[in-house]
């Protein structure tokens, strides 16, 4: 397993010019460093892939940010923009060598309301229908999609591991996979190395988070236990730091993130990156 580092820690949006962090990242000792590319128009991916190379870092994932307008169960204006970003992020990351696209890749996030039985299914039904397109493009591509179940204060639209299960069944594509994060989970799973085990062969990215959003292992999660399960379905992605900082104001708005969690962000990263590095061996 590698374990890799979220840029979002330091940056927010991520550029051709950010690419300067990968030298710091690579220091630490981290494998992989996981992009959200808020806007393709952000990056050059091939001088975003030459920067990595350089640094001796891989670019393990990009993090799709679904922000306003993106939205796959939405108007058809909504799913028009959904796909054409999704698409871009798909090129983006096959031009840069990244084996996968992941996160809440199927509704703008933030929309979490109670909906009617029936209105889920319509909305279930658009989803799928739009990533079985999306899909076909990914597996063109050689990239995998891993989709990203959240907690109820940021979407009501998957929420679970057997809710993500249900879906990536549902697309039956190759391309797509399952990602679980243990900030999530926390809220949502009442045992979250059960759903690891369950999730099996189709987990295909995974964050590990503290309890709060801060620094792995020095948290209430039960590290063991996870990395167990982690171990017994053969799991060999990445092991991604998803953490946010008052530092960068933008996401730390969108994730609610009101204090400091840690004394300095890169507390989060190195002591977060010395923790797995012991828990996974």
């Amino acid at each position: 397993m590698r374990i890799g580092l979220n840029s979002f820690l330091y940056a927010s949006p991520f550029t051709t010019e950010s690419t300067k962090l990968f030298a710091k990242f690579k220091k630490w000792g981290f494998d992989t460093v996981e992009i959200p590319v808020e806007d393709p128009s952000h990056i050059d991916p091939v001088k975003v892939r030459a920067a990595a190379e350089k640094a001796g870092l891989a670019i393990g994932s990009i993090c799709a940010c679904m922000g306003p307008g993106r939205d796959f169960r939405g108007s058809a204006a909504d799913q028009k923009a959904a796909m054409d970003y999704c698409v871009a992020l798909i090129d983006q990351a096959a031009i840069m060598g990244c084996p996968r696209l992941i996160g809440p890749v199927y509704s703008v996030v933030g929309k979490a309301d109670a909906v009617e039985p029936e209105q889920q299914k319509v909305e279930w039904l658009l989803v799928v229908q739009n990533l079985k397109v999306l899909a076909k493009h990914a597996e063109s591509k050689g990239v995998e999609i891993c989709i990203e179940p959240l907690n109820r204060f940021e979407t009501d639209f998957l929420n679970t591991c057997d809710q993500g299960l249900r879906l990536v069944k549902a697309i039956g594509s190759k391309a797509v996979k399952l990602h679980l994060d243990t900030f999530h989970m926390n809220i949502e799973e009442k045992n979250q190395a059960a759903s690891i085990r369950k999730a099996g062969k189709l987990l295909g990215h995974f964050h590990a988070c503290g309890s709060d959003r801060g620094t792995p292992g020095g948290d209430h999660i039960a590290w063991p236990e996870i990395v167990k399960a982690l171990k017994a379905i053969g799991y060999q992605g990445d092991v991604v730091i998803e953490s946010f900082t008052t530092d960068v104001k933008v996401i730390a708005r969108s994730a609610a993130i009101w204090r400091k969690i840690e004394p300095k962000r890169d507390n989060i990263a190195v002591d977060g990156l010395k923790f797995l590095r012991k828990a996974l061996k």
